[in-house]
């Protein structure tokens, strides 16, 4: 037999009963009424088997209910937070479930309010969505329903708004480099290259000559420091190089580069 030594009051609805001064159990407080747990009651082996099964399932329910009300989970993260309370594989199982059941964990109704709030909240593409909801264990097929929310349109409005906005961050880039480096960010956003392009098409930025000439002279003299060499013809060839990767047109690298006088005599 087992004797009930001690009960305490927890917080929540959670009761700490104490069994032959050594063992202590977290139960809750139907648990506690259920099995008429007041100290000094006694438990036959099965009856101390089945109160430490139900509470194991009672807290495991608790804590699951406590970590969804915040806000919305997948099945995936419910049960990796359930596995983290140290609460038994088959009572995870039937947490889960009894949650599905109850409708408050629900992946396709996650995958379609995550859609909705990336949509409305940040500048994501829907490959990045898919990715995300993926690592979040949501099926394929309920994200590819979510993602129809995804609309060519909104895709393409979203990317052109991100488009004009990081144009405006990258300074002292050629006009192709910067280009370039807006069609990267859109790309590791999760668009695809049909809606890069309109939203290319659609920004009011157009090279202008002056500019342009100014940082490539920027980016020449810097070249020019770092080159220590006294070969003036492999200097110029590496000079031009750069240059070109870096976004500048040939006329205008070889107006600096005979401005600089690096020419072979």
């Amino acid at each position: 037999m087992y004797t009930v030594t001690g009960i305490r009051k927890l917080k929540g609805t959670f009761y700490q009963v104490t069994i032959d001064h050594q063992e202590k159990i977290k139960v809750s407080e139907d648990l506690l009424v259920r099995f008429r747990l007041l100290k000094g009651s006694e438990l036959t082996e099965e009856q101390m088997a089945d109160v430490k099964e139900q509470a194991s399932y009672d807290y495991g329910l608790q804590e699951a209910l406590n970590y969804i009300s915040y806000q919305l989970r997948t099945e995936k993260e419910t049960r990796t937070y359930l596995q983290k309370k140290e609460i038994p594989l088959e009572d995870r199982h039937k947490i889960v479930a009894r949650l599905k059941e109850l409708d408050v964990l629900n992946d396709r109704t996650y995958a379609m309010s995550y859609v909705r709030t990336q949509i409305r909240l940040s500048d994501k593409g829907p490959s990045n969505l898919y990715q995300q909801l993926r690592k979040k264990g949501v099926q394929e097929d309920l994200i590819d329903e979510a993602l129809e929310l995804y609309t060519p349109e909104l895709q393409a409005e979203i990317a052109a708004r991100t488009a004009a906005k990081g144009v405006k961050k990258i300074r002292g880039k050629s006009y192709r480099e910067t280009l370039q480096k807006l069609r990267m960010n859109l790309t590791k956003k999760g668009f695809n290259q049909d809606i890069i392009q309109q939203a290319v098409d659609q920004l009011e930025y157009e090279m202008d000559e002056t500019q342009e000439w100014e940082i490539l002279q920027k980016e020449g003299q810097k070249l020019l420091q770092r080159d220590r060499s006294k070969d003036n013809g492999k200097k110029k060839m590496k000079i031009k190089q750069k240059l070109y990767q870096k976004g500048f047109t040939a006329d205008l690298i070889q107006q600096f580069i005979d401005k600089e006088e690096l020419n072979e005599e």
